[in-house]
């Protein structure tokens, strides 16, 4: 009987706990929330995160606050998240980079697939491949064609090592084969400096360089989505120029302490996906590139672990991003 006993107490406790969470998912939030976004204020993680916000404090009678916590790339603002109370007042809103980190970074002060657990992807759209007007391309094809014929003498820019953008090129480096050289800037606005004046040839950008493409001062060759972009419907998709390896999608999501209870994950989840059905929303979206999501917890893990798996491949070739 004694070797039972505290067997039967620890049942106990666990029942008697089970209605009181249950009890506190149903009236969560009963305080304002804090919503982590890792980078600086201004970009467009920052700007899906207040959109959802707002209507989060809406549908759920809490204020969620967005509160920008920048450094090493958003590692900072995610640890922070990942050690907090799992209690559903404290969201992290981060970027597909969360799944290069977890690739490519053996040192991370969390382990993105333990300590973390996704609610939902908020919302997602491509990158276009853009030249400069003066490279004598006008596809993917003779892109890949002129590199080979002129191996190392390419430069392509991004916004930074480790981002995005610079591994989307490494991606299609090492699926063609081809030789370039990467030169990392200080943000997408100076990359895009850069290819129009020539000092890179090719950029693979988010799509706030849909204005410079409709001027003529960029040259889109392919966006990286499964499907054509609304806004530029004569670019092909990279898969329909023949590299379906080079298909990747940047998406911004949802994520809490990986032991927040269910009731609470799906809540948060739910609601989610109401504010990207509504069409404000889904409109200020569309405008720095991005389409509303707003998937399940199964799916939005399922879409971090495909993105880990594609980014372990590409570290599995020897290429390190420190």
């Amino acid at each position: 009987m004694s070797i039972r006993f505290p067997a039967a107490l620890a049942t106990l406790g666990m029942l008697l706990v089970a209605p009181a969470i249950a009890q506190d998912a149903q009236s969560y939030p009963e305080r304002p929330v804090t919503i982590i976004v890792p980078y600086n204020p201004g970009g467009s993680t920052d700007a899906g995160a207040r959109l959802i916000g707002q209507s989060l404090s809406e549908q759920l009678g809490q204020p969620f606050v967005v509160e920008n916590k920048p450094g090493a790339s958003g590692i900072i603002g995610t640890d922070f998240v990942a050690k907090s109370d799992p209690d559903g007042q404290t969201v992290l809103v981060h970027t597909s980079a969360i799944g290069i980190h977890a690739a490519f970074n053996d040192n991370l002060p969390y382990d993105t697939k333990d300590d973390l657990r996704a609610v939902s992807i908020i919302a997602g759209g491509p990158f276009v491949l853009v030249a400069n007007p003066q490279l004598p391309v006008e596809s993917v094809q003779e892109l890949v064609d002129y590199a080979k014929a002129h191996p190392g003498e390419l430069n392509f820019g991004s916004a930074g090592v480790g981002g995005s953008g610079h591994l989307i090129g490494e991606r299609f480096k090492a699926s063609t084969g081809i030789d370039m050289v990467h030169i990392a800037y200080a943000g997408g606005g100076p990359s895009q400096v850069g290819l129009m004046a020539n000092e890179v040839q090719i950029v693979f950008d988010t799509l706030t360089s849909i204005p410079l493409i409709k001027e003529g001062k960029l040259k889109a060759l392919a966006v990286t989505s499964q499907e054509r972009w609304p806004d530029l419907p004569d670019v092909p998709t990279i898969a329909e120029a023949g590299f379906p390896d080079a298909s990747v999608m940047i998406w911004i999501g949802a994520f809490v302490p990986e032991a927040t209870p269910d009731a609470i994950v799906d809540k948060l989840s739910a609601a989610i996906a109401a504010a990207g059905a509504d069409a404000t929303i889904s409109e200020r979206l569309f405008a720095v590139g991005m389409n509303p999501v707003g998937n399940t917890p199964e799916e939005a893990e399922a879409t971090l672990d495909a993105d880990i798996e594609g980014w372990e491949a590409l570290a599995a070739t020897g290429l390190t991003i420190n």
